[in-house]
């Protein structure tokens, strides 16, 4: 009788998991797309076909349960890092990581595997939540930055480490983005092309980093003009944004931040959705304008892309900045998405011109480049958060910490 009750139990307790897990799966696709604010439980319940108080048996509030999300996509993530870190070296373990995270990816669009969640929109989380799963976050962060701790990277100091780190786990999220565009059957091409690029970087033999002095007031054409109230406002809500989250930043705490009424915003914006929008098209109008300052100067096409990253580096930690991160993408609604996708597809289109015509000139290796372009792309926006990560960094030094691991190797000095 004790073991028919014992072998009961453990069926029940196996339903369970296997039901939550399920739930947990249909979440975090729900989160991928809509974010924490878009995520119902009355949705995921009808995703998984049960009834919204069922879903309430294993998660009480929807906050529990984006947790419970990202808290499954940490340890998925890390568990590719400690096997990463399994590997004989630095090289090694960047390829074991590419390789386990691209196969991940295929098992995921295949059916294989259960949805994962994308990190975006942790700092929509409010408190404890939000500790909660830094924490978890941090200690998977620490693992990818134990990849760049090895005998013959004892050079690198404690900013560069984290640079890099930063750098390598934006690549890895950011490229979900772009991945859809391949079949399955390229990632293995796609694994290759990304680790050459990583540890070899752009720049041809011979080719250095040595960008030019670019004046942001000139580009931006600023010099003399003070801030209009609207772009003021732009300012203050892409701080926000990046800081807290599409929801963290509410219209209260943008007026509070800049000592203006709740009227004020509505009077340059009819929704919250319309503000993200705007901080998006301001952020890749700036990035337009620097690709064209640099498209007339008389460099070398690699000199062009140091001098244009170097500039758009600067620009984070200036009065004008940060960059709109993309991470604000999955709060919108899913079209106005995938139209600030496209117009961020643009940009990075110009940057694989550049890239292209490099290649044809001689200062940039012979790399595929649109991957290319997303990934120098991603390594500028990931470079938003230079003072989260690094808060003592010194602005002279941040662009050659952020920007010039893109062109040279991750693993260069």
């Amino acid at each position: 009788m004790a073991t028919t009750e014992a072998a009961t139990r453990s069926a029940a307790t196996a339903r369970y998991a296997r039901k939550k897990q399920a739930i947990v799966a249909a979440a975090s696709d729900i989160l991928n797309h809509h974010g924490v604010k878009g995520m119902t439980l009355a949705g995921v319940a009808s995703r998984v076909g049960l009834i919204t108080t069922s879903v309430t048996y294993y998660f009480k509030k929807k906050e529990d349960l984006a947790v419970a999300c990202f808290l499954d996509g940490i340890e998925r993530f890390d568990a590719l890092a400690s096997d990463a870190l399994r590997a004989d070296g630095p090289h090694a373990r960047v390829q074991r990581l590419l390789e386990a995270w691209l196969d991940l990816r295929r098992r995921i669009a295949a059916g294989e595997a259960p949805a994962i969640a994308v990190f975006n929109d942790i700092r929509a989380l409010q408190k404890p939540q939000r500790g909660v799963v830094l924490q978890a976050y941090m200690r998977f962060f620490a693992k990818i930055r134990e990849i760049f701790v090895a005998p013959e990277l004892a050079w690198l100091d404690a900013q560069s480490c984290t640079a890099r780190a930063q750098i390598l786990t934006e690549q890895i999220f950011w490229a979900v983005a772009w991945l859809p565009r391949y079949d399955l059957e390229d990632y293995d091409r796609i694994r290759e092309r990304m680790y050459d690029i990583f540890v070899n970087g752009l720049a041809a033999p011979g080719c250095i980093w040595q960008p030019q002095a670019l004046s942001l007031d000139a580009v931006l054409q600023s010099s003399t003009q003070e801030l209009t109230p609207r772009e003021t406002f732009l300012i203050a809500a892409t701080r926000l944004i990046n800081e807290q989250g599409y929801r963290g930043a509410s219209v209260e705490k943008i007026s509070s931040r800049l000592n203006v009424t709740k009227g004020s915003f509505y009077h340059h914006h009819e929704a919250k959705d319309d503000l993200v929008v705007d901080c998006f098209k301001r952020s890749f109008e700036v990035m337009r304008r620097v690709q064209r300052a640099v498209g007339e100067g008389q460099q070398h096409e690699l000199a062009k892309l140091a001098t244009a990253a170097a500039a758009l580096v600067d620009y984070q930690l200036s009065d004008r900045g940060p960059l709109l991160r993309t991470s604000a993408l999955t709060a919108l609604p899913e079209s106005i998405c995938m139209e600030m996708v496209e117009a961020s597809n643009r940009v990075s289109d110009r940057f694989a011109s550049l890239i292209s015509d490099g290649i044809a000139s001689g200062s940039v290796r012979a790399v595929d480049p649109y991957i290319a372009a997303q990934m120098f792309t991603a390594t500028l926006n990931a470079s938003a958060e230079i003072r989260w990560w690094i808060p003592d960094v010194d602005r002279a030094h941040a662009p050659a910490l952020y920007a010039k691991p893109a062109l040279t190797g991750i693993f260069s000095k």
